[in-house]
């Protein structure tokens, strides 16, 4: 008899979960273990429980699925992490994929290509679902700017990063989600970065940002 696939379940809407868990048992090939309501739980039962694969969502209380999916792959890489979830902004996704994902499914997928795609992340591949797909493929196929002058190159790769971020108009802790870093992180580059610019505050730092061409 070929050995189920392990999964926990980690979304804090339980209708969504409970779909999920009847979808996997009619499957016959799953064994959920368990479910987690918040990103904290989920890094806490996948450390105890040892999945093969768990079903994260983004959007939950507590730390946010991304964190929770660097969490539980830093202490144990052997873990693999399925996104499933409603949002497909670049941003999420290029998230999820830095913090370790395995694969980025959303919310309205079919139930075959959701079993596919959990049972393919199990057997080591990345998955990506049909309009996730697309996506990287637009995103990679967009010709890149040669090298020219870099901006501000006093900045470090990572600061002007988040200069760019400032300069779209994101706040501190949107920053620190969308790296995967902490808040207090992202407040240490942010002092660095208007230290080095010699401004005093953010509007200056995203006035100055905007007039070389970020955000």
């Amino acid at each position: 008899m070929t050995e189920k696939i392990r999964v926990l379940l980690a979304d804090d809407h339980p209708l969504f979960r409970d779909g999920l868990r009847g979808m996997l048992e009619a499957a016959g090939d799953f064994d959920v273990l368990g479910e987690a309501t918040t990103g904290e739980e989920a890094v806490a039962l996948a450390g105890t429980l040892r999945p093969d694969v768990v079903l994260m969502d983004i959007k939950m209380p507590g730390i946010n699925g991304i964190e929770a999916t660097r969490r539980t792959i830093e202490a144990d890489p052997d873990i693999r992490i399925l996104m499933l979830t409603m949002l497909e902004d670049d941003d999420s996704l290029f998230a999820a994929l830095r913090a370790g994902a395995r694969g980025y499914l959303l919310k309205g997928a079919r139930q075959d290509e959701a079993l596919r795609a959990i049972r393919a992340v199990a057997n080591g591949q990345a998955i990506f679902g049909p309009r996730i797909a697309q996506r990287l493929a637009q995103y990679f196929a967009v010709p890149r700017r040669t090298a020219g002058p870099v901006a501000f190159p006093e900045l470090t790769d990572r600061e002007r990063e988040i200069l760019d971020l400032i300069a779209q108009g994101r706040t501190n802790a949107e920053i620190a989600d969308l790296l995967v870093v902490s808040l207090k992180t992202v407040r240490n580059h942010v002092s660095t970065i208007f230290n080095k610019l010699q401004v005093a505050d953010r509007a200056q730092a995203m006035d100055m940002a905007r007039r070389k061409g970020l955000g």
